[in-house]
């Protein structure tokens, strides 16, 4: 397939109840009606905050964070422990869903190309595709679907599939694919973090050993995603990318249920939204001069 390769593309990274921050970036891009993304791309939680963004429901993911996810029926260890998931997607997706519904007609009247990434578990590859109002929720869910953490598998076009942050935990190489030649990148870790194994990989060796393309993505994604932060940092030329990250003293994490600190990383998420803006209209303003 051919693309375009002027196209303006934001990617939104995933992690879990990291992702209060990105939602705090995105709930400031609607409050100043800051869209000039043609291509959104969204992985594991990235994608339910990049769905909001296009919703233009500012604050339905903060609620998401600060009070669903923080409620017993979420995350669990006690649970987990008795062989139940440490994170009730099941649960969560039900009352949300429920709740506090993504707004479709909003979402898919933007007419913006928005592609949410899983990894399929046969081979480890990443899919990305573009969801309908049939298949939106169902794809949101999968893509958040943690090995390890939720204990289920979800089917996308009848092949099992896992957490679309598996095998392209930040998909900036996808955006390129799509012709995208701008890019906005919100991450949910700061800049200097790098990942290294762990025990995801190790214990995933052993679980999913029936499911040998998600071992094979695991054990391979701590170089998937520092190849990721090098494109970043080091994109070819002619290929703009705004990097929007936590600062250094971001203090959630992937299970973190405290209110306090997820309010300050949210605001923080607004303010770094605001700067973010600034950077996107001053590499314009560059590109513009350079025409």
């Amino acid at each position: 397939m051919n693309h375009r390769h002027d196209k303006t593309a934001l990617v939104v990274e995933g992690g879990a109840m990291r992702g209060i921050f990105a939602a705090g970036v995105l709930d400031h891009f609607i409050e100043a009606e800051f869209n000039p993304f043609q291509l959104v791309i969204g992985v594991s939680a990235g994608s339910v905050n990049a769905a909001a963004y296009l919703s233009k429901q500012k604050g339905r993911n903060f609620k998401v964070f600060t009070d669903y996810s923080l409620r017993p029926e979420y995350i669990s260890w006690k649970k987990f422990l008795k062989g139940g998931h440490l994170m009730d997607l099941d649960w969560s997706w039900e009352i949300t869903s429920r709740d506090l519904p993504i707004d479709l007609d909003t979402l898919f009247a933007s007419r913006v190309d928005f592609e949410i990434g899983v990894t399929r578990n046969s081979d480890g590859q990443s899919i990305f595709i573009q969801p309908n109002v049939e298949n939106i929720s169902h794809l949101m869910k999968a893509s958040c679907t943690v090995p390890l953490f939720y204990r289920k598998f979800l089917k996308i076009n009848q092949e099992i599939v896992s957490d679309g942050g598996v095998a392209a935990p930040i998909p900036v190489q996808r955006a390129i694919e799509k012709g995208a030649s701008k890019i906005m990148v919100i991450r949910s870790r700061p800049d200097s973090f790098r990942m290294k194994k762990g025990m995801e990989s190790k214990l995933g060796a052993f679980l999913f050993r029936k499911h040998p393309g998600l071992v094979a993505a695991l054990h391979n994604r701590p170089n998937t995603y520092n190849a990721s932060i090098d494109l970043i940092h080091n994109p070819p030329q002619k290929l703009k990318v705004v990097d929007v990250c936590p600062p250094e003293d971001f203090k959630t994490k992937r299970f973190t249920q405290d209110y306090q600190t997820l309010l300050t990383d949210y605001e923080l998420g607004k303010e770094m939204g605001r700067i973010a803006i600034e950077k996107w209209n001053l590499v314009q303003e560059v590109s513009e001069t350079q025409i």
